[in-house]
């Protein structure tokens, strides 16, 4: 029988940029809703399909999976109430369950933490996070609906998916190294602490690397776009370093309902694996616009790499569907 993944981040959207910003509010209430309706639109598909979600804190893939009709089941895993729960699950709905799509809902971060691990199982990134420049505000029906026709393969996944690609930034500091990856940004932020995570102030920002850009998105690839027009799909990256002296000056939404302007020192197009470097006193490192790793006298190297997740386009599943015969 064909699978559809579900994973659902109960902490997604609730963060503290909606008290500083207009973002809107998630709350569980909202995804458990949300939930059932991938549930649900999983019916259109004329072949049965099971469903696997990921357990949470929050009891939402348990409540949603007792009102389903159909075939639905909580994924056998522990809870930690951490990101690593996400981590597992994709894991886990990849090697275990050996799901055909998974449905996310969640953030830029929830989706980066599938895609870490679902390796090319197809994933459709449903909104339910901040400043989301990777997930889009589809409706849950329609999006277990667009699940389930490429689940049984009623569409055919190529016909309905981008490879996106990832940022990868390599810290070498007194601390140690380390790699870090982000789906669509890592950038440099003046600041000494992790703290709440979210980037309030695009005067923070000392500069990044973004595997997309556009002036319609939201934090670094949005500041980025003013530069260069970069589709997810589309091979390379931008790579930019601001300055508040310089002369050359863009307006930017570091989130919801703020704008402001930042000075740019340089900004260039990046080619597959070629790098930017930023030098790092005492910073911190950000990853699909939340402060990640804090930073003391390092050195980062970040490039644009092309083995991002498959991502679904929802729209293109179902313009597919008729001259598939569904």
């Amino acid at each position: 029988m064909a699978c559809v993944g579900l994973v659902v981040n109960p902490a997604a959207g609730r963060d503290v940029r909606r008290i500083v910003g207009g973002a809107s509010v998630s709350d569980t209430y909202g995804k458990r809703r949300t939930a059932e309706c991938v549930l649900a639109g999983v019916g259109l598909s004329d072949d049965p399909v099971d469903v696997v979600a990921m357990p949470d804190k929050a009891g939402i893939a348990q409540r949603a999976v007792e009102e389903c009709d159909g075939s639905a089941r909580v994924l056998d895993a522990p809870v930690t109430g951490t990101r690593a729960d996400t981590q597992r699950a994709a894991a886990a709905l990849r090697e275990d369950v050996a799901a055909d799509v998974v449905v996310v809902l969640g953030g830029d971060g929830t989706t980066r933490d599938v895609a870490t691990a679902v390796g090319d199982v197809p994933v459709v990134a449903v909104s339910t996070g901040t400043n989301n420049v990777v997930p889009t505000p589809v409706e849950g029906t329609v999006a277990g609906a667009a699940a389930a026709l490429l689940a049984t393969g009623a569409v055919a996944v190529d016909e309905a998916t981008d490879r996106h690609g990832m940022v990868e930034a390599v810290v070498t500091g007194a601390s140690g190294d380390r790699t870090v990856r982000g789906l669509a940004t890592v950038g440099v932020v003046d600041q000494a602490f992790v703290g709440t995570r979210a980037i309030l102030d695009a005067g923070d920002v000392l500069g990044g690397v973004v595997s997309r850009a556009s002036r319609g998105e939201i934090g670094l690839s949005g500041i980025a776009g003013a530069f260069a027009h970069l589709a997810p799909e589309q091979p390379g990256g931008v790579g930019f370093e601001l300055d508040p002296d310089a002369e050359r000056t863009v307006r930017a939404i570091p989130v919801p309902g703020v704008v402001d302007t930042v000075g740019v020192a340089f900004a260039d197009r990046l080619a597959t694996g070629e790098s930017a470097t930023f030098e790092a006193g005492e910073a911190v490192l950000s990853v699909d616009g939340e402060r990640h790793v804090e930073l003391r006298d390092a050195t980062v190297t970040a490039r644009p790499v092309a083995d991002g997740p498959l991502l679904v386009d929802v729209e293109r599943v179902f313009a597919a569907a008729p001259t598939a015969g569904v």
